[in-house]
């Protein structure tokens, strides 16, 4: 049992037990999970295939640029730099992704692994989905940098046509070591003389024609991309194997979680918080995501807080323009900008510590989360304010999101956050919008779970190794499990285990359970935790093991009909016929059953059945017994 998280469309419809349509839907959302998983392995494959440049060990200049670092890494951040480095420095392609909350120094990552490319004569792009962040990157790697002659350049709509083509005729010649850019990178004009590094900022952000063209890209140079949207650990544990990934979920050092305010707009609330950030030397942003009414509202905003200086920048002004608000208000001429979303991706400015949103009801639940990581970068502490219309209904849908940006307010929220994303607007946009139906089919918990399975499947059965395309169109079998209906009381009493959610996390445990070993641990854990175990736990235990061992000897039901057990048996199940007839008079075998003779009021049933499951087996199953007078069930004995 796992809470329903689907497509933020309300409940799913229900299915009646009994009924086929639980199975038909489970079997839709299987084939779809499969096409993924080829997909996934076949680029995987293709990577694993191709012969890669290996870089060479860190040199003095690489250590000397890491020293100069200002902050302490946190151990997260060490062992994601040691992956990417160990991927660079292994022959095939890299593909890593670098998931990691707002402002936990992914972009380090990422300037290291480029100075790492560029020491060994390689060229790097580095791709990002707004200018603003293009014009930013450019900084940090030129600052990062400075001490070494390696030459950056940024190549976006804030360059003239002349100075475009300079730097294309400079990549194209070599002499641009980093070359920072937006989805202009990924035109038919741009030419690299030595590409080794990409390094994807926000791919999310990016359309399908561009993740094309990407992942062409990964079969051939090493790919890093950054994501601060952090990928649910259902659906990371899920991919595992496939795709490289490192997570970093530890603040760094002196960072305050940011203090969050959601409530109906008042000209005095915003008067006063940009005038408690102007008098500590602090500088704000005001997000208004409508260009066509930002001047009305700026004018609005000079005549409200008239000793502050009020800059407008946004994505339809000239890009001379707005990279000169953008530069004057970095350089502290301004004391508040008021801007579109622009500012939303990967945007660094420690002195910006007040972030006031208007109208936040119109926007998205990781929307005003990147927002709100705008602030609080440095050891400041840094304010929130989410202001919805007092004059206009906020939806439902809306509501939920800003109750839960007000909740999230601890740091490594990013986590919380993109699970509620999930629960309010689906799940879609993490594997592509056309998978967003199936897992609003059967829920997020058990996509994954299926997605997980279709992968260990394929890889088992060579597919994205030897085996090429030649599992196109295969079919894997639904997950096998024995159906166990024998009527006794097997659950988790109430008084027992004291708790809704430790009872629920408890039947979770149990229900992942793959092996006997992990049923006798859980058993003794139970025990310890909570005391001598009641015969109600004692049968779901014992149910749990008839569970799993009863599918590898094809056993596929095991019923009770008044006093007997019924075992069904799956067409190539086989019984010890000899072994059968040491259990005693009180069992028979035919029809592709065997039946049992069981009182239920006796101690010791359980032994019976269980002598009876262990002389059923699968001829190819290893590791069940396969004794002399086997017997094939049908013949009546």
């Amino acid at each position: 049992v796992t809470p329903y998280i689907g497509s933020g469309e309300g409940a799913p419809v229900m299915n009646r037990l009994g009924t086929q349509e639980w199975s038909r839907a489970k079997k839709k959302v299987k084939e779809s999970a499969e096409k993924i998983a080829r997909e996934l392995l076949s680029l995987y494959a293709k990577r694993e295939m191709k012969n890669g440049f290996a870089y060479s060990q860190d040199n003095s200049w690489l250590q000397e640029m890491e020293a100069s670092f200002p902050y302490v890494e946190t151990p997260d951040q060490m062992d994601t730099i040691r992956d990417v480095k160990r991927d660079m420095e292994q022959p095939r392609p890299m593909d890593r992704l670098v998931c990691g909350d707002v402002g936990y120094g992914k972009t380090e990552v990422a300037v290291r692994a480029a100075f790492k490319a560029v020491l060994d004569g390689r060229q790097v792009a580095v791709l990002v989905p707004t200018t603003v962040l293009a014009q930013q990157h450019l900084q940090t790697f030129r600052e990062r940098l400075k001490a070494f002659p390696v030459e950056i350049e940024v190549l976006s709509r804030f360059r003239s046509v002349k100075e475009q083509k300079s730097v294309l005729a400079r990549l194209e010649t070599g002499t641009v070591d980093v070359c920072i850019g937006t989805h202009r990178l990924l035109q038919r004009d741009v030419e690299f003389k030595d590409l080794g590094l990409v390094v994807i900022d926000e791919e999310q952000r990016f359309g399908v024609t561009h993740k094309e063209k990407l992942k062409k890209m990964r079969e051939e140079v090493d790919v890093l991309t950054l994501s601060a949207t952090p990928i649910p650990r259902t659906l990371h544990m899920s991919l595992v194997g496939v795709r490289d990934m490192s997570t970093m979920e530890t603040p760094p050092e002196e960072r305050l979680p940011i203090r969050t305010y959601v409530q109906e707009y008042d000209d005095e609330v915003v008067r006063e918080a940009i005038i408690r950030e102007m008098d500590r030397g602090g500088q704000v942003f005001f997000v208004h995501n409508r260009v066509q009414s930002i001047e009305a509202l700026a004018q609005r905003l000079r005549k409200l807080v008239p000793e502050a200086r009020v800059a407008v920048g946004h994505g339809q002004m000239h890009e001379r323009q707005l990279e000169k608000v953008m530069v004057d208000f970095a350089a502290k001429d301004y004391d508040v900008l008021v801007c579109t979303t622009i500012i939303e991706s990967g945007l660094d400015m420690p002195n910006v510590n007040t972030i006031i949103v208007h109208q936040a009801e119109r926007m998205g639940l990781s929307q005003l989360y990147q927002l709100r990581g705008r602030v609080g970068r440095g050891a400041d502490r840094a304010y929130a304010y989410f202001f919805f219309d007092r004059y206009r209904a906020v939806s439902e849908v809306a509501e939920k999101r800003l109750k839960a940006i007000q909740a999230a307010t601890e740091l490594g929220a990013g986590f919380r956050i993109a699970m509620k994303d999930l629960e309010i607007r689906g799940a879609g946009n993490l594997l592509g919008v056309e998978q967003s139906g199936h897992i609003a089919a059967v829920g997020f918990d058990l996509y994954c779970a299926m997605l997980g399975r279709a992968i260990e499947e394929l890889k088992e059965l060579g597919f994205g190794g030897g085996m090429g395309n030649g599992t196109q169109g295969l079919t894997l079998p639904l997950e096998n499990t024995t159906a166990v209906d024998i009527r006794v009381p097997a659950y988790l009493p109430d008084d027992y285990v004291p708790g809704l959610e430790v009872r629920l996390a408890l039947y979770q445990r149990l229900a992942r359970a793959r092996e006997l070993s992990g049923v006798d641990g859980l058993s003794a854990e139970i025990e310890d935790r909570f005391g001598p175990r009641p015969t109600e736990v004692e049968n779901l235990l014992y149910l749990l093991r008839l569970k799993l061992a009863a599918p590898p000897r094809g056993i596929t039901r095991i019923a009770r009909e008044g006093s007997q057990m019924i075992l069904f048996l799956g067409p190539e199940a086989r019984v010890n016929g000899t072994g059968i007839h040491m259990v005693g008079r009180r069992v028979r075998v035919g029809n592709r059953q065997v039946r049992i003779d069981v009182d239920l009021s006796v101690k010791g049933w359980q032994r019976t059945l269980e002598r009876v499951v262990e002389q059923i087996y699968m001829p190819e199953s290893p590791g069940v017994s396969r004794e002399e007078g086997n017997e094939l069930v049908g013949a009546r004995s």
